[in-house]
Formats: C-alpha cells, structure tokens, sequence
C-alpha cells in the first residue's frame, strides 16, 4: 500500500525543523509510545531530515555562487583544525 508523502511547509526555517525533529529523536529514544504512532514520528522525522539536508545544499550553493570570482572559486576548503 503505497504511503503518503509527508510535506513540510517551504516557509518552515531550518532551525524550526531541526528543533522538531531533535525532539522526534528525543520521543523516539524514549521509547514510551505505541508502535503506530513511533512510526507516524519516525516519518515525519524522516521527511524533516530530507527538508534540512535540502536546506544545507541550497545554502551552500548560494554560498559557492556567491564566492565565485571571475568564475574561479576564491574561497578555500574548510579545515575545522585550522591547519
């Protein structure tokens, strides 16, 4: 039986879907709800992580366009060791 897809409003922030679904995450570990509704927040937690990954790859698209000088990225790779 096929599944309804689970749609999240384009004017959700990012930060608003990461809050949700950290608190899905929290539910879910918890381990105190029935297996039906465990399932209903598991896809809604899904379809929050595909909305915040989505997010981050528009952003740092944006992010490379905007970086782009002469065609040529002027930006270098992120290193978090500072190295």
């Amino acid at each position: 039986m096929p599944q309804k897809a689970i749609k999240i409003a384009k004017s959700t922030s990012f930060e608003d879907a990461l809050g949700e679904l950290e608190g899905i995450v929290k539910t879910l570990e918890s381990g105190d709800q029935p297996l039906d509704a465990s399932l209903t927040q598991f896809e809604r937690g899904v379809a929050l992580a595909r909305f915040c990954q989505q997010s981050l790859a528009t952003a740092e698209q944006k992010i490379k366009i905007l970086s782009t000088e002469d065609g040529e990225e002027s930006l270098d790779e992120f290193d978090p060791a500072g190295e």
